[in-house]
């Protein structure tokens, strides 16, 4: 008999001396709360916008025809010079008429790690979808899209379709089928750093990007 065999027999021995006994068994709880009405589309992403909105991200609504015209206005409306992309990014050569520098994650941090740190203003990355109950992004880092280009510049430029915001992480989780398996490394991001380690007061953009931009692609029609 294996360890979790014994200690489910344990239990299930247990239980059966308390019936036994005249006790009663508390009913399994019931989780019927995450069982939640799929609203449709934009009224999740208008539900996420508002949550996003309350810790002081920026979400910046288009279409995906319009999406590289707005992510330039972003950028020159940040006056961002030094941008740091993916080197699958669809965006490498995109911008380089008013950009200083157009920098790839194509090589070890610790070969650039003082630039990363001390010259890049901002990064673009994309996302695994959203959750609207929290406001909250999701990402699956990757060998060429590492989590340190989400945490480590001021601005954090993320791109998010609609089609992939859920109602809940139990919507999410469901939707992504992670119980058949999970990513070795996902980041939750729920508006810019924050921290209140100081006199417990809540302080932003402390630790990692002062600004949050979501770059909202919305769907054409709704299903």
């Amino acid at each position: 008999m294996s360890a979790r065999d014994a200690i489910l027999n344990a239990l299930q021995q247990a239980s059966a001396i308390r019936i036994s006994n005249g006790d009663t068994i508390p009913e399994r709880p019931s989780f019927k709360v995450m069982h939640r009405d799929y609203k449709g589309h934009r009224p999740l992403s208008q539900q996420l916008e508002s949550m996003i909105s309350k810790v002081k991200g920026e979400v910046i609504r288009t279409s995906q025809g319009k999406l590289d015209e707005t992510v330039q206005a972003v950028l020159r409306e940040k006056n961002i010079k030094r941008l740091l992309l993916s080197p699958e990014s669809p965006y490498i050569q995109s911008f380089d008429a008013f950009l200083d520098e157009t920098r790839l994650y194509d090589e070890a941090i610790e070969n650039w790690k003082s630039e990363l740190f001390n010259d890049i203003e901002a990064s673009i990355t994309s996302t695994l979808g959203g959750i609207a109950e929290t406001g909250t992004l999701v990402l699956w880092p990757s060998v060429s899209e590492p989590r340190l280009m989400s945490l480590v510049p001021p601005i954090h430029i993320a791109i998010l379709y609609e089609s992939q915001i859920q109602p809940t992480f139990w919507h999410f989780l469901r939707r992504q089928k992670w119980s058949e398996g999970m990513p070795t490394n996902a980041l939750l991001i729920s508006g810019p750093s924050k921290t209140a380690d100081i006199e417990q007061t809540l302080a932003y953009g402390v630790h990692g990007p002062k600004e949050l931009v979501v770059v909202l692609v919305e769907e054409e029609s709704e299903e």
